[in-house]
């Protein structure tokens, strides 16, 4: 099989599976609290927790492409936890079938571990370097929720089961994985935008033919599409030199766009798109809540510009120019 013809049947077989699944019921249900299994049993049985392990079968385009349809779908599961995990840990974790998530270690403990309470493996990243460990013996000490109401909580570790050191900075991959996340729920927002704008209608004519409403959608669209590319960027980076850099462009342009879609949106949608009842904070509180995990825009921006600093005033054109 063609390459583009795999990564189109991964893309349409996610599709379909995500929107059969992914409604506002099951959202609310996964803010109460509950796991949404039958979703994972789903995914699991059509062998997309793979995508980080059979590196000879899909590539990294095939895993961060269906990253961004969880994002569309507001997929409320540690997918790219789990798919990272597995292909860092094969051995231990080729014929596992259950939930994997990730941290930063701060001592015995690691924090801000999505879903940890579901979790039956860990991975605790040192964010000083590119060594993590995996553990199998912890427990939840705190539980907490981000503001998009997903498990977010602090797990004691006890001894690990394997530790490795990766080519590629794993803060930096979970930053990408969650790129992409962000990018599939940019662009959730802008159809959902376009489609309230489409079907409202004010003073006898849809909102969509009012000049301010238009503009506001066209710098919607601008900033998804921006946010887009930068996410595209970063994983065509995979494996070079400038992984880093477009990492950190990436969740940097994407966290703008994050602020400015989110803003425009709601405006777009007035009172109603406030409403617990409409389905549009499900998404741009994912978008508040991921904007500033695993890196918030000054943390990249940080290392960013300390990376230009380096290159020095001979080289700058040269190093924001991505060879070929």
């Amino acid at each position: 099989m063609d390459r583009s013809d795999l990564t189109s049947l991964i893309a349409d077989s996610a599709e379909k599976i995500l929107s059969d699944f992914c409604d506002k019921k099951l959202l609310d249900q996964s803010e109460a609290g509950v796991f949404a299994q039958e979703l994972w049993d789903e995914i699991r049985s059509n062998g997309f927790l793979d995508l980080g392990i059979l590196k000879e079968q899909y590539s990294s385009q095939d895993l961060f492409a269906f990253l961004k349809i969880c994002g569309r779908y507001a997929a409320p599961l540690p997918l790219a936890e789990t798919i990272l995990a597995r292909g860092w840990f094969p051995d231990a974790l080729l014929d596992e079938s259950g939930v994997a998530s990730i941290g930063v270690a701060d001592g015995l403990e690691v924090k801000r571990v999505a879903w940890g309470r579901s979790a039956e493996w860990l991975v605790a990243i040192n964010i000083e370097g590119s060594s993590l460990s995996l553990f199998r013996d912890f427990e939840v000490v705190e539980q907490k929720m981000n503001m998009a109401g997903e498990p977010s909580d602090t797990l004691k570790i006890g001894d690990p089961v394997s530790l490795i050191e990766l080519k590629e900075e794993p803060f930096a991959q979970m930053a990408l994985a969650k790129t992409n996340l962000l990018a599939g729920t940019l662009q959730s927002v802008l159809d959902l935008g376009l489609l309230f704008a489409t079907d409202r209608v004010q003073f006898g004519r849809s909102i969509s033919k009012f000049q301010a409403i238009q503009h506001s959608l066209a710098v919607v669209a601008a900033e998804v599409a921006a946010a887009q590319r930068a996410a595209d960027a970063a994983v065509d980076s995979i494996g070079s030199d400038r992984f880093i850099i477009e990492v950190a462009a990436g969740k940097a342009r994407v966290g703008e766009a994050v602020g400015i879609v989110a803003e425009q949106t709601h405006q777009i949608h007035g009172a109603m798109g406030f409403t617990h009842e409409h389905q549009l904070h499900h998404f741009t509180r994912r978008l508040w809540a991921w904007r500033d995990e695993w890196g918030s825009e000054s943390y990249w921006q940080r290392r960013l510009g300390e990376w230009l600093s380096r290159q020095g005033p001979d080289n700058l054109w040269a190093s924001l120019a991505t060879p070929g």
